[in-house]
């Protein structure tokens, strides 16, 4: 699979992703107590984590050729 191919492919699985993550915080946040602290815990780490599960996939759209 050339280059080209997997950064297309990386970049539609990005967008599928954080449309799924994205409607998956909300839906949790709906549920949360009503705490200004809560939220800004909740949310700051939401914000930071869904970098973590997309490492592998850019990785991977980077990779070279062998």
């Amino acid at each position: 699979m050339g280059p080209r191919t997997r950064r297309l492919l990386a970049a539609i699985g990005t967008m599928a992703f954080l449309a799924f993550y994205v409607w998956a915080v909300v839906a949790i946040g709906d549920r949360l107590p009503e705490s200004m602290w809560i939220d800004l815990i909740f949310y700051g780490v939401a914000g930071i984590a869904w970098g973590i599960p997309l490492i592998p996939l850019l990785s991977w759209a980077e990779r070279e050729r062998k």
